[in-house]
């Protein structure tokens, strides 16, 4: 660090020892309360530089010393000499105003070192706020803020720049959406940064600024853009039913209900209003919106206190997402920013999902045909829920949690329309990197044949009742399963699957192909393609026998072998093996009847 103005070196200051420091701050404040009276204010003001130079060197040495009472309570005598100083009624108003351009920024840096810093640095702002032009100072307060969000992420710090920027929206009196617009994400950033950065032991401040957020929201009567940061930051703490009830009241105030906020409607309204003017500069600060518009219905279904407060009935939302087809796919597709949030608690995911099967429950899967819905424009949000529901799968520790997971993953399937499923299925399978997750979603795609199956009889559909009526042509067994199989027995980039890390989707790939096999055998149809001689052929060459050559290779180099990893690769390709040899063996007898 460079040592300051003045020979004041903040690593030397000695704060056991007040009075030296006192009578240099007075010093300071008389020499600069004179130059900024007879001179033209400047930000580079000498004077004032050496005032802020001063200040930073106390509060920069307080802070590194936090737990040293003395320390404290000299850099609160300080504080409390420069509010008693700026105060002063003998100072003049050009004084005053130069000091609120720069003071502020320096005063907060002292609310971390004590409550008692906190509660004079608040007093400062306040008096700063009270006497000066509310435009102006919302500007200084706004500088204020992303300065110190630069060095600092305790909440603790912003709590007197919150409180004073809700006392200088209470003081504008006209053209208050121009102060929004510039405040907005300010407020936003600092409440993310906190968020995502805070300890155990700030939950306390980081409660109260949120509830100060939560004042400014309702003082610019907007809220909607708060909602996510202040759900993802208190979602363990005792505040948060109390903090959302407060909420949740402003939301009809702001026109916002919870089938607007699920579906998505009244964000996409709020955002465009406001992003009709700077998109770029406002773009990034509504990153968190669609997930606290999310959250603010889930801490509805959470808590009746929460729901009651927005006025209106959860079950009824629930019965109506139940009956539309369309806005429950939109409230599939907006739970993804919850459940895809890195920065959200398995608590809070294990509760979306609950949602998300109340609106599914004893729901009639809807047929591709019915409707002549245009399903297309919901596509990308159903899949990323379904991503995200199998991440959650994957990663979560909570077996319950894996349970409800699992079954959510099945309802949206089957909410989605039979003609669409398999697309979306593939389109996950080829996208994920699990081999755990492929075997699941493989297993979902032999469930889907064999319950089509049953629909169309054996003799390809001559004799099937006319109401019954299916076209082997679009049923979810088309070509297309068989060529999943070959996507994991053969990847597209060549060579066969590896192992034994891909075990568990080669299985799986194995067990389909078996069942396709079996099947068509069995019912004397060739629906799938799976019997024709060409593909047969295809299959034994380039997908089961190099499969076996991998699996005798690996078998070799293990025969030896009887450390613990040789045993447990040995266990994992067992189930590999198995499966493997009675493909091969179905194949060969139904190449034998092709001749």
């Amino acid at each position: 660090m460079e040592e300051t103005p003045n020979d004041i070196d903040f690593r030397q200051v000695n704060l056991t020892d007040p009075s030296p420091l006192l009578s240099k701050l007075h010093q300071t404040l008389t020499t600069c309360a004179k130059s900024l009276e007879s001179d033209d204010f400047t930000p580079s003001n000498a004077s004032l530089c050496d005032l802020i130079d001063f200040l930073d060197s106390i509060s920069s040495t307080a802070l590194s010393d936090p737990n040293h009472i003395e320390t404290a309570k000299t850099a609160s005598l300080v504080l409390a000499e420069l509010h008693r100083f700026v105060s002063s009624p003998s100072l003049s108003q050009m004084v005053v105003d130069a000091l609120a351009f720069e003071l502020p920024k320096a005063v907060v840096r002292f609310a971390g070192v004590s409550d008692e810093c906190r509660g004079i640095v608040d007093s400062v702002v306040e008096h700063f706020v009270a006497v000066c032009n509310p435009r102006d100072m919302h500007s200084v307060l706004c500088e204020a803020l992303e300065s110190l969000s630069k060095d600092f992420k305790a909440p603790v710090f912003f709590l007197p720049l919150f409180s004073g920027l809700l006392k200088v929206f209470l003081r504008i009196q006209r053209r208050h959406f121009e102060q929004v617009k510039v405040a907005f994400p300010v407020i936003l950033n600092v409440l993310k940064g906190v968020s995502l950065v805070s300890e155990d032991e700030d939950k306390d401040s980081l409660g109260q600024l949120v509830s100060r957020a939560i004042d400014i929201a309702t003082s610019v009567q907007t809220i909607g853009e708060i909602l996510a940061l202040t759900a993802s930051s208190l979602a363990d703490t005792s505040t948060s039913v109390s903090l959302f009830r407060q909420l949740s009241r402003l939301l009809p105030f702001c026109g916002f209900s919870y089938i607007g906020l699920i579906t998505g409607f009244d964000v996409d309204a709020s955002t465009n209003m406001i992003l009709e003017e700077d998109r770029d500069d406002f773009l990034n600060c509504f990153s968190f919106v669609k997930t606290g518009a999310c959250l603010a219905v889930i801490w509805g279904h959470i808590s009746n206190e929460v729901a009651k407060a927005t006025g209106e009935d959860l079950i009824v939302v629930k019965d109506k997402l139940k009956h539309s087809q369309t806005e429950r796919w939109q409230a599939i597709g907006m739970l993804k920013y919850v459940l895809s949030a890195a920065d959200q608690s398995w608590e809070l995911k294990s509760h979306a999902i609950d949602f998300l099967l109340s609106i599914l429950d004893e729901n009639i899967p809807r047929q591709c045909n019915e409707n002549h819905l245009d399903f297309s424009s919901y596509v990308p949000g159903l899949f990323s829920a379904l991503q995200a529901l199998g991440i959650v799968m994957m990663y979560t520790s909570d077996a319950v949690l894996r349970k409800k997971a699992y079954a959510a993953l099945k309802c949206v399937l089957r909410n989605i329309p039979s003609c669409e499923r398999f697309d979306l299925l593939k389109a996950l399978i080829i996208n994920s990197n699990s081999s755990s997750m492929i075997a699941i979603l493989m297993d979902f795609v032999k469930e889907e044949i064999l319950k089509e199956s049953q629909k169309v009889p054996e003799n390809g559909g001559q004799t099937m009742k006319s109401e019954n009526k299916v076209d082997p042509s679009t049923l979810f067994w088309s070509m297309n399963a068989l060529g999943l199989v070959e996507y994991i027995l053969k990847p597209p980039k060549g060579g066969p699957p590896s192992l034994p890390e891909q075990s568990e989707s080669v299985v799986s790939a194995l067990n389909l192909y078996r069942f396709l096999l079996i099947m068509e055998s069995t019912g004397k149809t060739n629906h799938t393609g799976v019997l024709s001689e060409k593909n047969l052929r295809k299959a034994y060459m380039e997908w089961l026998l190099p499969l076996r050559t991998v699996l005798s290779g690996i078998e070799q180099e293990n025969q030896s072998d009887y450390s613990e990893i040789a045993v447990n690769i040995n266990c994992s390709l067992n189930p590999v093996q198995v499966v493997l040899y009675r493909c091969i063996e179905l194949v060969e007898e139904n190449l034998k009847q092709c001749k």
